[in-house]
């Protein structure tokens, strides 16, 4: 393509908003016109990950580089555990989905109904139901911001440059501190050097998938970058109420770039992006029940679906999901006088939620429900990193974070909502609307520092520490119900008691956290590396935004008080057989005090059971993760990692009884689960991944890629039902292709099978009404085609 097919400059000159440029026909028409700028030089797949080895380096790994201690690093360097992905291997498994992390990372648990109910566990920690006043206790980053909901990362992964996994408590490097791990996601930077790429994708139920990216000079001192994409597909739950497939729909992104490099001593990235979703993500199937849940369904007159594995409902309302988010972000790095560098990265981001969700039923038992957000966050951080050429190196910083969200709850009963929820036709809840707001406005202020002491050329020292201050000020409304028949004092008394107004009046909840880590490290040789760590970290409180317990128990039962973490890690990072393979292991233990999960509350004399976010007690994680990469000839290339996690609840006294246990006569108000396995975490994960390419003549470069991920078998909900215990599995992944050059650039096509043995799966489950349990289905296997042009 050559410069003069388009005219650039007029397509950019005039403002553009976010949203006009997350419409598929403008951004690919831009992504065209910016392809001019630069001359079009072909680029090769080889070219954007890296330059081309000499025959004798051939067989060899390539070098990994990472910023986990905020400084460029090679991997093998790094004393702690960390995996990590680039975007090449993400592309060429067809990982494009936060969801499918757990297919290639060990350690992971990713729980997903739609971009609110989604949670990342490291380690087992982390699989806590949605709760909106409340951090998780794995952080993502996206560019070196943090996000304040899991949500703001159910995205299509676009552009990524590479992808790292950090477990263990973060905070002493990190802007905001976490107790389990970090995902830190990083996008490819402007190039000055033309870059044009063009993907289209296409498979079974409707599959489709097209993205684009533009990168290039636009002055001698300032480059750009273009990025967009728009997916879509039918979805694979069938609704047999009127034959609508369901868990599908279209996500659409875009996202712009600046970078600005006047000279080697400054750089300033200007990141702007949008995000929108349509879909019927949240579409869950009842996974297991106890009687009562079947009798009172036939009672209401309902006919729900009984296997799971047959991947079908049967509700008769509507189910959507509608996320519109996006932000911006300037990250300056300026590198001062005597080796030092200063870094400040100034973010913005906004995430807006929408739900309307039948509940499980084919009659108008609760005709919609959920919980509407709205959130908005700002951040700042400030670090200086020293020179590394001497006995002493060190990270200093200093982090801001302010974040506001309003969510509201609603629930919309029909004329049957008696029957199934209560068994008799009382009046309660037929044809009533309740309705609840939340607010949660949250301060955080820290100062940070690492410092690494090199004792000797082999022997180095690292201490860390962190202080971190929060505030968070929220308030709980809920609103007096509307509709309904009229009722006696009696039955009032009852409807005002599940559905009554309520003002928490203002909460207020401070928390100051200290967070350390030691670590000392031993370079044995140059191909081998020993490490041992000690750390804190610290999650501040929160809040619980809807009404729970309030009413009863008082406001203060709102409120969640912070998770502590104390971790050690032994491990070592192995090189051997003259670059061909890198192993390496450790071993971990951590212990959880104070471990926020959703417990029971009964007030004295009440029959009611009401769930709330609490401190349920103690948890300890334990066990020993392992990677290995090797390069045994020339081509081929294989990776596996894999994790054995043990997870216990040291203390739970005050636990939720299972469904079947709840739902039986004289059943217990709360169950013991101290010695039991923590929800969403199996045992055993294991990732396996290979590919191999020829090398024929006229470049041309026939490719076969396989991968299995295996997971045993987790509890599903926190109370440890045997109805909710989801099933270990196995999936294969294959793709295949060919890369040649063609014209100016490079074409690869490939055909590819995703679940190919088309394994019944779930990624997470629900605790329900009347003791049921509904589950999220994982993708059956699906089939397509990709082609993209490098050029």
């Amino acid at each position: 393509m050559s410069s003069t097919a388009f005219s650039p400059l007029s397509r950019i000159a005039r403002p553009l908003s976010l949203q006009r440029l997350a419409t598929p026909e403008y951004a690919l028409t831009l992504l065209l016109a910016l392809g001019g700028l630069g001359a079009a030089q072909p680029l090769h797949a080889a070219e954007v990950n890296a330059s081309t080895p000499s025959a004798e380096e051939d067989v060899a790994l390539q070098k990994v580089t990472v910023t986990a201690r905020r400084r460029e690093e090679d991997a093998q360097d790094v004393p702690t555990p960390i995996t990590t992905l680039n975007g090449a291997t993400l592309e060429a498994q067809k990982v494009y989905k936060v969801q499918d992390l757990q297919q290639v990372l060990p350690s992971v648990n990713v729980a997903y109904v739609h971009a609110r109910q989604s949670s990342i566990a490291v380690r087992g920690i982390g699989n806590n139901p949605a709760s909106d006043g409340l951090e998780g206790s794995a952080g993502v980053y996206l560019d070196n911001v943090y996000l304040g909901r899991p949500g703001m990362a159910v995205f299509d992964l676009l552009d990524i440059e590479q992808l790292e996994l950090l477990r263990g408590p973060q905070g002493t490097l990190f802007g905001k501190n976490t107790t389990a791990g970090v995902l830190n996601i990083s996008t490819r930077k402007p190039t000055f050097t033309p870059e044009r790429s063009i993907e289209i994708s296409g498979g079974e139920r409707g599959y489709f998938q097209g993205k684009g990216t533009v990168s290039g000079g636009l002055t001698e001192t300032l480059a750009g970058r273009l990025s967009a994409y728009r997916s879509r597909d039918d979805g694979y739950i069938e609704n047999t109420y009127n034959g609508d497939d369901l868990n599908g729909g279209s996500r659409e992104g875009v996202r712009g770039q600046l970078l600005f490099e006047p000279s080697e001593d400054f750089s300033l990235r200007w990141i702007a992006d949008y995000n929108a979703e349509d879909s019927s993500n949240g579409s869950m199937v009842v996974y297991g029940a106890p009687q009562r849940y079947w009798d009172r369904a036939a009672l209401a007159g309902a006919t729900p679906h009984r296997d799971p594995d047959d991947k079908k409902v049967n509700i008769n309302g509507r189910q959507s999901v509608s996320v519109h988010q996006g932000g911006s972000s300037v990250e300056a790095n300026w590198k001062l006088n005597g080796g030092f560098t200063l870094t400040s990265i100034s973010a913005y981001r906004y995430w807006h939620f929408t739900p309307a969700n039948d509940e499980s039923l084919d009659v108008a038992a609760i005709n919609n429900t959920g919980v509407e957000v709205h959130d908005r966050q700002f951040s700042q951080e400030l670090r200086l990193a020293s020179p590394t050429d001497g006995a002493f190196d060190y990270v200093i910083g200093a982090y801001v974070f302010n974040q506001n969200l309003g969510n509201k709850t609603f629930t919309d009963y029909g004329p049957q909502a008696d029957l199934f929820l209560s068994g008799a036709n009382t009046g309660i809840f037929n044809n009533v609307y309740s309705k609840a707001n939340g607010k949660i406005e949250t301060d955080s202020f820290a100062l940070f520092g690492q410092a690494t002491w090199h004792i000797t050329d082999r022997l180095d020292f690292t201490a860390g520490v962190r202080g971190t201050y929060e505030e968070k000020e929220a308030k709980v409304e809920r609103f007096a119900p509307v509709g309904g028949a009229t009722l006696g004092p009696g039955l009032q008394a009852v409807r005002n008691a599940q559905l009554g107004a309520y003002d928490s009046g203002e909460l207020t909840q401070h928390n100051a956290a200290p967070s350390g880590l030691l670590s000392l490290s031993y370079r044995f040789d140059d191909q081998l590396l020993g490490y041992a760590s000690l750390a804190h970290g610290e999650k501040s409180g929160g809040v619980n935004l809807a009404v729970a317990s309030a009413p009863v128990a008082g406001a203060e039962s709102l409120l969640v008080g912070p998770e502590r973490a104390n971790d050690a890690e032994l491990g070592f990072k192995s090189t051997l057989l003259n670059n061909r393979l890198q192993l390496n292991a450790n071993l971990f233990w951590t212990g959880i005090h104070g471990y926020q999960a959703t417990t029971l509350y009964q007030a004295p004399g009440s029959p009611n059971v009401v769930q709330v976010l609490a401190n349920a007690g103690s948890v300890r994680s334990r066990g020993v993760e392992f990677e290995a990469s090797a390069a045994p000839l020339r081509g081929l290339t294989i990776n596996v990692n894999g994790s054995y996690n043990d997870v216990t609840y040291l203390s739970f006294k005050d636990a939720p009884c299972p469904g079947e246990v709840a739902t039986a006569p004289g059943a217990p108000a709360s169950c013991d689960l101290t010695g039991e396995r923590v929800v969403g975490a199996s045992k055993w994960i294991g990732n396996l991944n290979g590919e191999y390419t020829w090398r024929l003549a006229n470049g041309i470069q026939p490719y076969v890629n396989a991968g299995y991920s295996y997971r045993s078998e987790a509890e599903g909900t926190l109370d440890n039902s045997d109805l909710s215990t989801i099933d270990g599995y196995g999936l294969v992944n294959l793709a295949g292709g060919i890369r040649t050059d063609l014209g100016d650039g490079q074409l690869d096509a490939s055909v590819w099978v995703k679940n190919a043995t088309d394994t019944d799966y779930y990624l997470a489950a629900f605790a329900y009404i009347n003791g049921s349990y509904t589950a999220s289905v994982g993708q059956p296997r699906t089939a397509g085609v990709s082609l993209r042009y490098d050029f």
